[in-house]
């Protein structure tokens, strides 16, 4: 069973306590101004760029208030890849690479809402911070078997790849929907360059030059080989 770190444990109360009100709020019709609950702390990429720059940090504690599967699946998910990353991080570094991978695909779901020509859709739920620590899990603990929507046995590093592949397809394929597939991908590809470090352009450059470089050596144990070299072109 995945640990329930302290951290995490934070996050999903916040996240149960946020949509317990928004039930509340919802039953009551709240709105302020015209807008509903979900308006004012969901992305909406139009607000956002008009003053509302608080939408794609706090649009990941919010759910839907009518499908309690949403924050169900949302925080099960959490707790299934979360509780060993930040146990193998610490709590802190933990919660900035959430935040950061949520930052992330609440920005990205921002531009893609103007790119597509959906700029008043609400985006809510956890899901691009979800597919972040998706990412990560799948780099730190690349060989651990896992299953695959909980039938397949595979590398973590394999399932990573296939969501992955499987939501960069949907944002481009998909139209419609109550599904924001732009958040998915907004957060796994934020988890991957921050997890690269890749606003340190010269480190992450010379790492990606010799990954390619390397894939065109093989090593060949010295009773393979008449030679001393191991390296051979």
């Amino acid at each position: 069973m995945p640990p329930l770190t302290p951290y995490l444990k934070i996050i999903m109360i916040t996240c149960g306590a946020v949509w317990l009100l928004q039930v509340i709020l919802n039953f009551a019709r709240f709105n302020i101004a015209g807008l509903g609950f979900e308006q004012m702390l969901g992305v909406v990429p139009v607000l956002a760029v008009k003053g509302f720059v608080w939408q794609p940090l706090t649009y990941m504690f919010l759910h839907s208030p009518v499908e309690p599967f949403h924050i169900l699946l949302n925080l099960l998910f959490i707790w299934m890849f979360g509780g060993e990353l930040e146990r193998h991080w610490g709590s802190r570094a933990f919660l900035r690479y959430y935040l950061v991978c949520g930052v992330g695909a609440g920005v990205f779901i921002t531009i893609w809402g103007f790119i597509v020509g959906t700029p008043t859709t609400t985006t809510i739920g956890a899901s691009g911070a979800l597919f972040g620590l998706i990412i990560a899990f799948g780099i730190v603990f690349a060989d651990r078997t896992v299953l695959f929507m909980l039938i397949f046995p595979m590398k973590a590093r394999t399932m990573a790849m296939i969501l992955f592949g499987i939501t960069f397809f949907l944002t481009f394929r998909s139209s419609g929907g109550v599904v924001s597939h732009a958040g998915h991908l907004g957060g796994a590809l934020t988890g991957f360059l921050f997890l690269k470090r890749a606003w340190r352009v010269g480190d992450f450059y010379r790492e990606l030059k010799w990954k390619v470089r390397r894939r065109r050596f093989k090593v060949i144990e010295p009773d393979q080989k008449d030679d001393h070299d191991r390296w051979i072109h």
